[in-house]
């Protein structure tokens, strides 16, 4: 049975507050691991090289023993980020960036100590405001944990009936009461405790809330204290001991249970699942010398496993495959599966430059026995364009054109909230509007209503998008490539970004060498972005503005401002027809005119609701794909386009002709579009 999960926010009380978070800023001065360790040498400072951070003794209190250089790796308990300079005392819960470290040891270089008190940083930017908030999570948490009940206190039928609703019943009652697991009855959930430091105190929870649908599924609804961005959770990380040299990563908490009851292996539960590893989390996984990921059983999982693995360090980690026999652990227990045999017969991360065909036969075999997941994460509000691409895809291109004035930035911050609402981690990169107004338009297409007319119901939207996994660049006006793409790379660190949406392409030709030719610049910028999708995992939504061209006329790829670089890059091309002397229903359409998936490429027509800026709203009357006309070119990039253009007809084309006319006018479908073609298929 297919388990859905989805996550919410647990009613705290809190009041609204801007989230630093939501803003990437590019890295001012970008450090590298070279620099970290030139420091460190020059204040004489000792460190082991780790896996994703350098290994240093903390210098946040009064250290109990001196310890040399090269001494005891398990006594340095300091941990600094290769990639960003982030550290964090594993002793004292002290974290921050790497130029907070600079600070704290150039003071106790100038005043000649060798320890700082953690208060300096434990208060550092803490406003009052910041504080409240903590507070008032901290009681929630301790409210609902001490009205919870342990599993073993209730009555075995009431623990038997939990068990069959959160698909648990091999899970013995020893298992549930190792790693804490307790009940809250007011909302049916269970709970999973968050407990860290030196004291093992409680830091937050999860309520795991479990709801059957008609077709069968059990769908889970998460709820974290503190909220998800704040909630650093690898749960059963105090069951792990100091000496245990191999872990077992799990998307579950009842998958990490399965797995440790099963095989005795120390295992962990990443507190986001397949969706974001946090660096902050990298230190607590610096001691294991061999890393599985068994993150479920579908292909997004599998994605995410061998982005996790690029963080944690190739060479350690091995991925255990979904499959028919291999699903996720919780079914596999149920199912019976030696869980030990398939954690064993996991396949390495790391991966030489040049494979056979025996390497590439289970991916092959993955990809054509995952079709409907190999397609993509499907649209919710635009089931045509599902149709014609079938899904948003990691590590592709797509160039999306339409007139001045059309709506692209109204259609594309909708086409990427119906994403982002399915849990694909956003970047946007707005230079031609300020992210104030780009945020006002996608709360409204979120809320699908006029906030300013019900500013009552203001903050509880807010609440919901706030919860988004969104994040906005702070640039507007012309920008530098290499800045934006420091910044893209910083965020796809950070936040495990797999969708970048950069609007628009001109605003980045203007900060380039002003004495080389334009139209090269921008062959060269739309390179940089290729190789960044394919090199990142990640899917790039690139905005670039038509040529002028006439009114009456509808835009062509070839309409495209430059070479045919960007459509010859692009993996999808999308366009934003507009017809600018029809005022009636029906004048704005889409036009896929590339598709490297399958394809498949077709126009359906768009209604602009200005109440709540969407362009998903229905049609009046039944929707149909209707065939592009491609005229005759001799250019060769025109002709590659129209033959696949031509080739996909017959998919695209309904069971029968309809001789009434099409909601878009002008579209001529009658018989004589039929002339040569025969019957349409469906």
């Amino acid at each position: 049975m297919r388990r859905v999960f989805y996550r919410c926010e647990a009613n705290t009380g809190r009041t609204l507050k801007k989230d630093a978070k939501s803003s990437v800023d590019a890295p001012a001065h970008p450090v590298t691991v070279t620099d970290i360790k030139q420091y460190l040498r020059s204040k004489g400072v000792p460190f082991h090289d780790g896996y994703s951070c350098l290994h240093a003794p903390s210098i946040f209190g009064k250290p109990t023993s001196d310890v040399p250089e090269g001494g005891v790796k398990e006594s340095y308990s300091l941990f600094i980020d290769k990639t960003t300079g982030q550290f964090l005392c594993k002793e004292t819960l002290v974290e921050g960036s790497w130029e907070d470290l600079q600070d704290c040891l150039e003071v106790m270089h100038k005043e000649g100590q060798t320890w700082i008190s953690p208060d300096i940083l434990l208060s550092y930017s803490e406003t009052l405001e910041d504080q409240e908030e903590q507070e008032r999570e901290l009681k929630e948490v301790h409210r609902i944990w001490s009205s919870s009940v342990p599993l073993l206190d209730l009555l075995e039928e009431e623990v038997q009936l939990i068990k069959t609703m959160f698909q648990m019943n091999k899970l013995t009652n020893a298992t549930l009461k190792k790693f804490g697991v307790r009940f809250f009855k007011p909302t049916k959930s269970l709970v999973f405790p968050w407990f860290s430091g030196r004291d093992s105190s409680l830091r937050g929870i999860k309520l795991l809330s479990a709801a059957s649908k008609e077709n069968g599924r059990v769908v889970y609804t998460e709820a974290t204290v503190p909220k998800s961005s704040n909630y650093h959770n690898l749960f059963g990380l105090p069951l792990v001991g100091r000496k245990d040299s191999e872990v077992v990563l799990t998307g579950s908490e009842i998958d990490s249970m399965a797995v440790s009851q099963a095989t005795g292996l120390p295992t962990l539960a990443l507190p986001r699942g397949v969706s974001c590893l946090p660096p902050v989390l990298l230190p607590y996984l610096e001691q294991f010398k061999k890393v599985t990921l068994w993150l479920g059983e579908d292909m997004r999982s599998w994605e995410a496993s061998k982005i996790f693995s690029r963080k944690l360090g190739l060479k350690r980690c091995s991925l255990v495959r979904p499959g028919e026999f291999q699903p996720c652990p919780s079914e596999a227990l149920v199912h019976g599966r030696n869980l030990a045999r398939i954690v064993k017969a996991s396949i390495p991360a790391a991966h030489k430059s040049i494979v056979s065909f025996k390497q590439l036969r289970e991916d092959v075999y993955g990809e054509l026995a995952n079709v409907e997941h190999v397609a993509g994460i499907k649209w919710a509000r635009f089931p045509e364009l599902n149709r014609l691409l079938k899904g948003h895809r990691n590590g592709e291109l797509t160039v999306f054109t339409g007139p001045t004035g059309s709506g692209k930035t109204t259609f594309i911050s909708e086409y990427a909230l119906d994403l982002c609402m399915q849990g694909v981690n956003t970047l946007w990169g707005s230079f031609e509007i300020k992210n104030v107004r780009l945020a006002k338009i996608m709360l409204t297409q979120f809320a699908m209503q006029r906030l300013e007319e019900n500013l009552e119901q203001y903050d509880s939207w807010a609440d919901k998008f706030e919860e988004l996994p969104l994040y906005f660049m702070t640039f507007h006006g012309q920008q530098n490539v290499k800045t934006v793409l420091d910044t893209m790379q910083h965020a796809v660190y950070l936040y495990d970004i797999s969708h970048v949406i950069i609007d628009n392409l001109q605003f980045m030709m203007g900060q380039e060498n002003l004495s080389v030719d334009k139209f090269a610049v921008q062959d060269h910028i739309i390179g940089t972005f290729r190789k960044f999708a394919t090199s990142n995992s990640c899917h790039v939504t690139l905005i670039i503005h038509p040529r002028k061209e006439e009114d009456d006329k509808e835009l062509q790829t070839a309409s495209i401002f430059g070479t045919a670089k960007a459509s010859q890059e692009a993996d999808n091309v999308l366009i934003l027809q507009e017809k600018k002397l029809v005022t009636c229903p029906g004048r704005r359409s889409l036009q896929v005119a590339k598709n490297r998936f399958d394809g498949d490429v077709g126009i359906f027509p768009l209604e602009f609701n200005k109440t709540t800026l969407t362009f998903s709203s229905p049609v009046k009357g039944k929707q149909k794909l209707r065939k592009v006309k491609v005229e005759k070119t001799e250019n060769p990039e025109q002709t590659e386009e129209a033959e696949s253009k031509e080739k996909a007809e017959k998919i695209l084309k309904p069971a029968k002709a309809p001789k009434a006319p099409r909601s878009v006018k002008g579209a001529s479908v009658g018989k004589s579009e039929e002339n040569g073609e025969g019957k349409r298929q469906q």
